[in-house]
């Protein structure tokens, strides 16, 4: 499964060195004090990781785990990895969100974990696994996936009389009638510091970032979904139907207590975010799919993995540790038992689990994992990210702020993304195909 990502193979730079210097990791393990057992540690940031340690410390005798929690990945967790790498005291464990993933296998920071993972990795869907693969050995194994979704104020829309949308169309008409309701409110935010959005509603729209052909990275950032995606919320700003607000800001987090934010597009780990956050709402918030444009579909907006460092000298133990931190329902139970966490496991076997330890009262008992295993079902096939995400994020952050001023479009991030992203990989020494 995954196959088409074999492509990447000679795309991706320093695999001979990686070859060279990891290996499967079955070479330079330490050999335990007699009686003592082997120390795993793992840096990460998800919601609920302190309790799905404390659960597997608990249940292992053999092998435990040291966590240090530690900044979001672009808040920080990503540059603290990659200097550890480079001073070679890097964590045995590392979560890595889905697109950061190829830019530290670029770098050399992750082994090759394909033969130690070859027995679970049947358990996930294609679609998915296909992007913890490079070259066609797999990095890392995925936790969680990320469909997108649609929070809203169930009552201020039955009172108001506003059908929840189903299309774009819907959504911008919906955007209308909460703003006539109420002149400050509105239906949901443009970020302007967060490109991830962007990138899962072009995926969702069949937009396709990044390819190969032949030898050569396909760079279409500015393609024609993608573009249709910047018009549709270029218009929204434009015409002053969303709030532009910082993501998860204090301004964002006051308009949904004082009423003036009736919604927010996000995707299945909001719910717990919401749930923290505003839980004096409880009983007023419902979700549902995300607008679509022709048929129902989704993109992917967020989702974490879990990869072994390149200087791990527990690679054997780190293997074991990460196949139970995704796989196994002791660690699923512990995440959504602790309230924090609305996760939604990769690995489609588990959904009973996170349906069962999550609490959806907040929700008023809607069955919000039979929600989001639907949109999981539609998230379009076929994406890809590229080797320098870190790069195309920052730049995408950059233009996105300029948006709200007038000082760009947001087609015009699209191009600016685009042939930034280009000249980034051609510096790697990486051949871009001819647009």
């Amino acid at each position: 499964m995954g196959r088409k990502s074999a492509g990447v193979a000679g795309l991706v730079a320093g695999m001979a060195l990686l070859a060279a210097g990891c290996g499967s990791g079955e070479s330079a393990q330490p050999v335990p004090e007699a009686g003592k057992p082997v120390q795993v540690t793992f840096w990460g940031w998800a919601k609920g990781t302190q309790e799905v340690v404390d659960a597997f410390n608990k249940s292992h005798k053999d092998v435990q785990i040291k966590f240090e929690e530690i900044p979001s990945g672009n808040a920080g967790g990503y540059a603290k990895f990659s200097n550890a790498v480079k001073a070679g005291n890097a964590p045995d464990v590392m979560s890595v969100e889905y697109p950061q993933l190829p830019d530290f296998v670029n770098q050399g920071a992750l082994q090759d974990i394909s033969p130690e993972v070859a027995d679970v990795t049947s358990k996930y869907p294609a679609s998915v696994v296909s992007l913890v693969e490079l070259g066609g050995k797999t990095w890392a194994l995925p936790m969680d996936a990320a469909p997108q979704v649609f929070f809203y104020r169930k009552d201020l829309f039955e009172k108001n009389k506003i059908e929840v949308p189903k299309t774009w169309d819907d959504f911008r008409a919906a955007a209308e009638k909460v703003k006539k309701a109420n002149g400050k409110a509105r239906i949901a935010t443009f970020f302007p510091d967060d490109p991830s959005v962007l990138a899962a509603l072009s995926w969702q729209a069949g937009g396709k970032w990044f390819g190969t052909e032949g030898d050569a990275w396909k760079v279409t950032i500015n393609d024609a979904p993608s573009r249709k995606v910047a018009g549709y919320w270029q218009g929204l700003v434009k015409d002053d139907l969303v709030k532009v607000q910082p993501s998860f800001s204090q301004e964002w987090n006051a308009a949904f207590e004082n009423d003036t934010l009736w919604g927010y597009l996000g995707a299945n780990w909001g719910a717990g975010v919401m749930k923290a956050n505003h839980a004096g709402q409880a009983g007023k918030w419902a979700i549902a799919p995300i607008p679509y444009w022709d048929t129902p579909a989704s993109g992917m907006l967020g989702g974490t993995t879990f990869g072994v460092s390149k200087g791990s000298k527990n690679a054997k133990a780190a293997v074991e540790v990460i196949k139970w931190l995704t796989g196994s329902q002791e660690a699923w139970t512990a995440r959504l038992s602790s309230g924090t966490s609305s996760g939604f496991p990769a690995i489609a076997d588990l959904l009973p689990v996170a349906a069962k330890s999550f609490d959806a009262s907040f929700y008023g008992g809607q069955d919000i994992y039979a929600l989001f295993s639907e949109s999981y079902k539609t998230i379009q096939p076929g994406w890809t990210w590229g080797p320098s995400m870190v790069q195309t994020l920052t730049t995408f952050k950059d233009s996105l702020g300029k948006v709200a001023t007038g000082e760009t479009t947001l087609p015009g991030v699209l191009d600016t993304a685009q042939t930034a992203t280009v000249n980034e990989i051609k510096s790697r020494g990486l051949n871009v195909a001819q647009q």
